[in-house]
């Protein structure tokens, strides 16, 4: 679908949304949702799937959220980690060894009790080479968990997860991780269902019909009642989750809403409790204001460029290096987003006890210099690339300036390319661009979770980059048991990654967006995390 189609489409969708309300004593969406329980909320944009083992994207997680639960829960107020499937666990005192012990009350959404072998299952599938799962690499830090999917061992006995009977389930490290209580939470562990995987196809084949509404079978507070895709995704209640007397919600409505200007307009009208990013030119007037729906908060999370470093001229780090150096963030941030982001000189946002000392400085003379260096004086010779991005304005903004300061700075030519979110993924995943847009929320609290992403090879490295000191200190920094040790390892390999520059930072993220005030239980947080449970919903005067 085109932009332009998509956004006619949105626009009718509000329009129908308005006139059912007016059809019903003009009250509006929002009014009757009070009423229901029907929690109304902007997606930003169609989900690629629900698929917990081959999805990456934040569209995604925000509904996984809800239809999934892992060993281990989070608060969405505290970020401290909570029961989940498991009401309690063991750590071996050499962090070594965690071992969990599931609810008996814990159940798919069929009624079928939960068991540890799921788990064993679930796990084996992620690991499977055939499915492609992106986030492969998150279970790694699991004794020969990356042998057996990097095909190494065939033998998923080998590798070190064990049910030791229905309810239990033991796990064996490589080597301590401080965070893996807040790893499995990720959507890259939860349980899938077998039965149901299997009866639509093999484990490791993408895309099955499983996901449909018609066939899903989840572990989550809520499972999926219907999907209209480019329309609306509904999820209700499961009346078989074990902690279904906190669930307060009846339904949740998950609009895919790409455009921020629209979704506002649907917020004002009475249509979306909830809107999934405020357009930051509307941002200074809703805090003059002082508007009770505002959330403004800085987020854990990085919005950058990465380089195609298979396409040329970018495998060479000096072009790739002079394009970074060329980009003004400051211009971006304060004079255009205008949101609260802060610049990014360094790609891992502050925060979790560290912050790298590495920069990349505006700096457009020694930009020039690189670039004269790799074969291209002044850009002449430079090929003409494409800066890739999905279907948003604010990318849309972003990429005209960044064309404009390397026309300016550089005397480069690249052209735009926008694509809706499922074909974006695509071509990034098969390497069919040059430049791309990029986003990368943090999965957890902790650096690893940004650095990691770059090891060669990496589920989701699109850059093709490969550098055999910034994987060994990845993996020094994995081992290490001594916390000023290991922060040392990512200031290393974070230098060699803006030296190299298969990315260029550019903002880290200032999440703007709105919620009703008859929205009660939401917290909005530094790592965009939502827990369904326990939000409702209370009509206002």
């Amino acid at each position: 679908m085109t932009l332009q189609r998509y956004s006619r489409f949105i626009l009718a969708l509000a329009g129908a949304l308005l006139l059912s309300a007016c059809s019903d004593g003009q009250r509006t969406a929002v009014e009757i949702g009070n009423e229901q329980q029907i929690l109304h909320m902007g997606n930003g944009d169609e989900p690629s799937d629900v698929d917990p083992h081959t999805t990456v994207g934040i569209p995604e997680r925000q509904i996984q959220l809800a239809l999934f639960e892992g060993l281990v829960s989070k608060s969405s107020e505290t970020l401290e980690i909570e029961p989940g499937v498991a009401h309690s666990w063991d750590i071996s005192e050499d962090g070594l060894v965690y071992t969990f012990y599931l609810n008996e009350e814990a159940r798919w959404s069929n009624g079928d009790p939960i068991t540890a072998e799921h788990f064993v299952w679930s796990w084996r599938r992620a690991l499977l080479p055939g499915l492609g799962n992106q986030y492969a690499y998150s279970l790694y830090s699991i004794k020969n968990a990356e042998d057996f999917h990097r095909e190494r061992i065939s033998d998923f006995d080998e590798v070190g997860v064990t049910a030791v009977d229905e309810r239990t389930l033991r796990i064996e490290l490589e080597s301590p991780v401080p965070y893996f209580l807040e790893l499995l939470e990720h959507h890259s562990f939860y349980p899938v269902h077998p039965p149901t995987i299997e009866q639509f196809g093999r484990p490791d084949q993408r895309g099955t019909r499983w996901t449909r509404p018609e066939n899903f079978v989840g572990n989550g507070a809520f499972t999926l009642k219907s999907w209209e895709p480019n329309r609306v995704l509904v999820v209700e209640k499961n009346p078989h989750y074990w902690d279904a007397d906190r669930v307060l919600l009846n339904e949740i409505h998950f609009y895919p809403v790409q455009q921020p200007a629209t979704e506002e307009r649907m917020f004002r009208a009475g249509q979306l409790h909830i809107i999934n990013l405020l357009a930051e030119e509307r941002v200074p007037r809703y805090k003059s204001e002082e508007h009770p729906a505002l959330r403004s908060f800085a987020n854990y999370a990085t919005y950058y460029y990465e380089f195609n470093t298979r396409v040329e001229p970018l495998g060479d780090p000096r072009v790739r290096r002079a394009l970074s150096l060329s980009i003004n963030r400051e211009q971006i941030t304060d004079q255009m987003l205008r949101g609260g982001q802060r610049p990014a000189e360094h790609f891992t946002p502050p925060g979790a006890g560290y912050e790298a000392r590495a920069r990349v400085p505006y700096n457009p003379e020694k930009a020039r210099e690189l670039l004269a260096e790799a074969g291209y004086p002044n850009g002449q010779g430079f090929p003409t690339l494409t800066i890739l991005y999905n279907t948003l304005d604010v990318h849309e903004r972003i990429a005209v300036v960044i064309q404009q300061m390397w026309r300016q700075e550089l005397n480069v030519n690249v052209t735009l390319r926008n694509q809706d979110w499922r074909v974006y993924l695509a071509s990034k995943r098969g390497g069919d661009y040059h430049i791309a847009r990029s986003g990368w929320v943090a999965d957890y609290y902790d650096p690893n979770t940004f650095l990691d992403m770059f090891l060669s090879d990496g589920g989701n490295n699109d850059t093709g980059w490969s550098n055999e000191r910034y994987d060994e200190l990845i993996g020094r920094a994995a081992r290490a048991e001594d916390t000023e040790q290991r922060m040392e390892y990512f200031q290393q390999a974070e230098a060699i990654l803006l030296e190299e520059a298969p990315i260029a930072p550019i903002y880290f993220y200032q999440y703007n967006h709105l919620v009703s005030p008859s929205v009660r239980g939401w917290h909005s947080n530094v790592m965009k995390h939502v827990n369904y449970k326990g939000v409702y919903l209370e009509s206002q005067p």
